[in-house]
């Protein structure tokens, strides 16, 4: 199995006890299923820097990257730095997250938040909306068209932005659906975690104008975005590169004032 397998196969345990103990009915009533949320998609279009900035305590490739640091000060510090949205990883066993990360920056920041989760169950999409998401990611390698379409529906319905990332272009040709916000595409490779920015600049002019163009994982330098700009696209996904320093939110403010 690869690790990709391994985490979905989890999931499916993990979601499916988390149904029985909050029904959909119950995250309903919760008082953010009411919030009027916020479009990433928009924020990044009207972003001088593009910057998603990810809370990522830990990972199947790196291991351990931080956790000394409080999800309330890198969230906050995120903002102060200029970033236009923030990641937020929800998964426990194999990156350290958890909903009640998520709940915490979203009582710190207006930033519009991303639920950054491996989706697998319509369940998840309700879950992300009751803790007050933005948006979600959905990933191409682990949903056939049908539940593409199916979950990406249901998330704009809850007035989420949906990101679907994609690997290759058989993952980029079922994603072409109106029901989608913003396709990113992973240079990391989710069955072996190497990673290459070629990824994104091959598969940049397949991706049709109308979507927000987000390039995911692998960067670490200015110049690296400056290249992929001229390449369409607008939103950078960061997590390692600000999370692996001591104090993440002023790595990420240093790398925004060298950006401009």
């Amino acid at each position: 199995m690869t690790i990709l397998d391994k985490i979905i196969a989890y999931k499916h345990k993990e979601v499916a006890a988390r149904k029985k103990a909050f029904p959909i009915a119950t995250l309903e009533h919760s008082t953010l299923f009411r919030r009027e949320t916020t479009s990433l998609a928009e924020a990044i279009k009207n972003s001088s820097t593009g910057i998603i900035a990810e809370h990522k305590r830990r990972s199947p490739s790196k291991s351990v990257i931080n956790e000394h640091v409080f999800i309330d000060e890198v969230a906050k510090g995120y903002e102060d730095a200029g970033v236009c949205g923030i990641s937020v990883l929800t998964d426990t066993n194999f990156f350290g997250g958890s909903l009640d990360d998520f709940l915490v920056a979203r009582s710190v920041v207006k930033l519009p938040l991303l639920r950054k989760e491996f989706i697998i169950d319509p369940y998840q999409i309700y879950e992300a909306k009751a803790y007050g998401a933005d948006a979600i990611l959905l990933i191409a390698a682990v949903l056939d068209p049908h539940q593409l379409n199916t979950f990406s529906t249901l998330a704009k319905n809850l007035q989420l932005d949906v990101l679907l990332e994609v690997h290759n272009v058989e993952e980029l040709e079922k994603s072409i659906l109106p029901t989608v916000d913003m396709i990113g595409v992973n240079n990391r490779n989710l069955k072996t975690f190497e990673v290459s920015l070629e990824r994104s600049k091959e598969l940049s002019t397949l991706i049709p104008s109308n979507f927000v163009k987000i390039s995911e994982s692998g960067i670490s330098a200015p110049e690296a975005i400056h290249a992929l700009r001229q390449h369409g696209y607008q939103g950078f996904l960061m997590g390692e590169n600000f999370m692996k320093h001591a104090n993440p939110e002023q790595s990420a403010g240093e790398f925004i004032k060298s950006l401009q």
